[in-house]
């Protein structure tokens, strides 16, 4: 797939500049640092379809912008790093000039997936997450997702305001930086995982309807304003081209989409996975995964590996806390029957209406266990609470510790969240970095969001909801490592550490081929299932949340417990202790 936008360096050392611009009359590439044939401007040619282009001899390491209609100056779309930020000119760099030091990796298959999410400007940029790959992978890891890494305006932000997709934000670091983290993180056996944003544009930054208007949608609005319109050709081959710059110029091992519900146009996933999957060599481990709100079963036998299990989550999250406002009234009554469903089915929601009486999913059952990604704690379940507490100040800790068991050694694919395994206790709250008239719509919309919730009903709790443009709230939200030196912490992170171990000794060998027996509520709060995995051995997990005890049927006599978390367990038969966990595997008989 030959690439149509931005700035594409080419086999002679020249660049070839394109944009696609159906509402401008002419365009006229700017150069900010040299000149082209003895000026710094060149009056671009007007191809079919909305589309212009130029070419320019050793444009490498150049500044440029494109004027419309010699008026309205603006980066590139496309542009592949924006070195003065997103309000700056765009500069040409060739994806291939990094000499990279693992050059044979080939990735990990899916199985062996453990995900670790950060964000990389609370992480301290890429040399600050690459101090930590060492020990993520001594611990378990096996894979670090990094949220959106697209040029935002400012110098903080969650990512999700992006305005140029292709340009990594230029404050964490540059682009051979974050191809050093990469090479480094591949060197340890670490894949990488990017969240990519293909469902709308920032707020501030983004000139593309100035421009381009078909390629945004009159008759869709979302939470974000006008959707984009995957009807058009040159859009869709914008977003492809913007996955395969990632999964190729930077040999990233996987994407996580966001809010694929927001994309209008569904046939557009399936053929970014179309494209994935034909231009990648086959002997690639290359994983493509979906947040889709809307649980669209069905788009996981279409090229995608899995989908962030948001059931799953707000099942234990309604169990662990007993909070039912918003959407965790979706599971607040039946909750324990909705784990149950959730352990052995996937998705909670198959087609049952919600709190609004709309009907949500598909049928998951048929679907194996690792396709579903599922978690305790997240940056949308941290840092979307008004006050982005995690869960280890909103629940007990033994209860913690028993659904941390449930995440690392059921057969989905575990994701944690940075300082999760050590039991971080700094918030992750929500930050943006804009001024005057929209810092003060984002503060206000921000704070209004929690209107519903009973303890910022009025506006006065609401005021002490965090501004999202101080400093302090960015600060705030910054891991304090020298904690991992406390022994609480170090606490945490041994028993993470001893649950991975566990799940890469048993469980990740057999994960191929598993699938759902069956799952039974034991109580309130308490629940058994089991699982065949590949090799036809019995993985069972009984779990109780509640703080009583609770009967289970009796483990067989082949059956070997791997893992016991709970005051008196070891001594227990056939019941569980309060807030207690036993993990077993039975080989076949």
């Amino acid at each position: 797939m030959t690439p149509q936008h931005g700035a594409q360096v080419q086999a002679d050392g020249s660049t070839h500049f394109s944009l696609w611009a159906p509402n401008a009359r002419n365009v006229t590439l700017v150069m900010a640092d040299r000149a082209i044939a003895d000026r710094p401007e060149l009056v671009m040619t007007a191809e079919q379809d909305g589309w212009f282009t130029a070419r320019v001899p050793e444009a490498i390491g150049c500044r440029y912008r494109f004027r419309i209609d010699h008026q309205l100056e603006v980066p590139d779309p496309a542009s592949r790093w924006q070195p003065e930020g997103a309000a700056g000119p765009s500069c040409v760099i060739d994806p291939h000039s990094y000499s990279w030091q693992v050059s044979n990796w080939l990735g990990r298959p899916w199985h062996e997936t453990v995900l670790y999410e950060v964000h990389p400007g609370v992480m301290g940029g890429y040399s600050g997450i690459q101090a930590q790959l060492s020990r993520l992978a001594e611990m378990g890891v096996t894979a670090i997702e990094l949220m959106p890494l697209n040029e935002v305006p400012g110098q903080r932000n969650w990512g999700y305001d992006g305005v140029l997709p292709f340009a990594p934000q230029s404050s964490y670091g540059t682009p051979e930086q974050l191809r050093e983290l990469i090479d480094q993180a591949h060197a340890l056996g670490l894949m990488v995982f990017v969240d990519v944003v293909y469902n709308h544009f920032g707020p501030e930054g983004n000139y593309l309807g100035e421009y381009a208007a078909d390629f945004f949608r009159t008759d869709i609005v979302t939470p974000w304003g006008p959707a984009i319109d995957f009807r058009r050709q040159a859009v869709r081959s914008f977003f492809c081209e913007n996955a395969l710059m990632w999964l190729q110029d930077y040999r990233v091992d996987g994407l996580r989409l966001d809010a694929a519900h927001a994309i209008s146009e569904q046939s557009f996933l399936v053929e970014l996975a179309s494209q994935v999957r034909s231009v990648l060599p086959p002997e690639r481990h290359v994983h493509l995964v979906l947040e889709n709100e809307h649980n669209d079963a069905s788009l996981l036998a279409e090229g995608f590996d899995a989908q962030w299990n948001d059931d799953g989550h707000n099942t234990l999250h309604a169990l662990l806390t007993g909070e039912s406002e918003s959407y965790y009234a979706d599971f607040a009554t039946d909750t324990t029957h909705k784990l149950a469903r959730c352990l052995q089915e996937g998705f909670v929601y198959q087609g049952e209406p919600n709190r609004h009486g709309v009907a949500r999913g598909e049928p998951s059952g048929e679907l194996p266990p690792t396709a579903f990604v599922l978690f305790l704690q997240n940056h949308d379940q941290v840092g979307n609470r008004a006050l982005g507490e995690r869960l280890i100040h909103l629940t007990e800790q033994p209860a913690l510790k028993a659904a941390t068991a449930l995440l690392l050694l059921s057969p989905m694919i575990p994701l944690l969240f940075m300082g999760e395994e050590w039991g971080s206790e700094q918030p992750f709250q929500f930050f943006t970095d804009y001024h005057d008239e929209l810092a003060q719509a984002v503060r206000e919309g921000r704070r209004n969001e929690f209107s519903e919730f009973s303890a910022f009903a009025d506006a006065v709790a609401r005021n002490h909801i965090p501004d999202p443009n101080a400093v302090a709230t960015f600060q705030a939200s910054q891991p304090n490592w020298s904690d991992l030196e406390l022994p609480k912490h170090r606490e945490w992170a041994d028993y993470y550490r001893r649950l991975l171990q566990i799940r890469h000794q048993y469980i990740i060998p057999h994960l191929v081929g598993s699938r759902a027996e069956a799952a039974h509520v034991l109580a309130d709060k308490a629940v058994t299932a089991s699982w065949t995995l590949g090799n036809q051995s019995r993985l069972r997990i009984d779990l109780n949340l509640s703080e009583t005890s609770v009967t289970t049927p009796p483990l067989t006599k082949a059956a070997k417990v791997i893992f016991a978390y709970g005051e008196d367990v070891a001594g227990a038969a056939n019941h569980l202790p309060p807030l207690s966990v036993v993990v077993s595997v039975e080989a076949e008989a």
